[in-house]
């Protein structure tokens, strides 16, 4: 699926699904080609991945038909214009909280490259661009998604003004930062967490934008908030998805040869991506 297929898809409530990609090896794109996937989701904000490997995995996700998502490190337009440089056809901006940030982003995104004083004036609205500039940008931007990241009680009490802001193609909400921000860290069962995930839904499909959610937490809690609306849907990611399979493939074969259980190691918090 490329960018602008998976924009329409996102903007009129079909579901479209993703996994994080956390590997850079060069074996990788192909074998995530087989998969199904319609876009893949790339996390540089907890994920230590360089420039020029991150150019080359968006290239040739985005030759391969699967739209590449790049989530930057902090909610900064000129963060989001280099990984729109190095190939990405979306992007997420962390941590969203306020209206002027969200015009930021959209800058970045959509009006690209205009930049200062114009830019500033044309997310204010103070003025029409030109006909032809209009035009311009627009072609210019074709297939950039614009996705916010929702994940704190602050942008909960902004989201409807946020939502007021042109261009947005998506919400992603962020399950384990919301949950923190509600003082019910990873309770994700807990009322008010649900209240808060179903009223992200309820709003972004009011305002016709797709409404994500990255999930590791199992797959029959995501297919209920898909029910529910969620429409973006973002499943664990390589690096989770090969870790559990081989654990639980090799407890198999010792259980069937007889051999004790493997001595239980707790897991080592730097050896693996910190929760996204």
């Amino acid at each position: 699926m490329n960018a602008q297929q998976l924009g329409e898809a996102l903007r009129t409530g079909q579901h479209v699904t993703g996994t994080c990609i956390v590997s850079t090896s060069p074996q990788w794109p192909a074998m995530v080609a087989r998969t199904g996937l319609d876009f893949v989701f790339i996390d540089t904000e907890h994920v230590p991945i360089e420039r020029t490997q991150l150019a080359w995995m968006c290239r040739t996700y985005d030759a391969l038909d699967l739209a590449p998502i790049v989530r930057i490190p902090a909610p900064d337009p000129y963060l989001a214009c280099q990984v729109l440089d190095a190939g990405a056809t979306g992007v997420v901006a962390p941590y969203l909280e306020t209206v002027a940030e969200v015009r930021q982003l959209r800058g970045a995104t959509k009006l690209r490259p205009l930049k200062g004083q114009r830019l500033g004036q044309a997310l204010e609205g103070q003025g029409r661009l030109e006909p032809e500039m209009e035009d311009y940008l627009a072609e210019r931007n074709r297939g950039h998604l614009c996705i916010l990241n929702i994940e704190s009680t602050p942008a909960l009490s902004a989201l409807d003004e946020m939502l007021a802001v042109p261009d947005i193609d998506a919400l992603l909400i962020g399950p384990h930062d919301l949950s923190i921000s509600l003082g019910i860290p990873e309770q994700y069962q807990h009322a008010d967490f649900r209240h808060a995930v179903s009223t992200i839904i309820r709003k972004g499909r009011a305002a016709g934008v797709g409404v994500g959610m990255h999930w590791s937490e199992g797959i029959s809690e995501l297919v209920a908030w898909a029910r529910e609306g969620l429409n973006l849907i973002i499943y664990s990611s390589d690096f989770q998805l090969v870790h559990d399979t081989l654990r639980a493939d090799i407890r198999h074969v010792r259980a069937e040869l007889g051999m004790a259980p493997a001595e239980s190691r707790p897991p080592d918090q730097a050896s693996q991506p910190a929760e996204i």
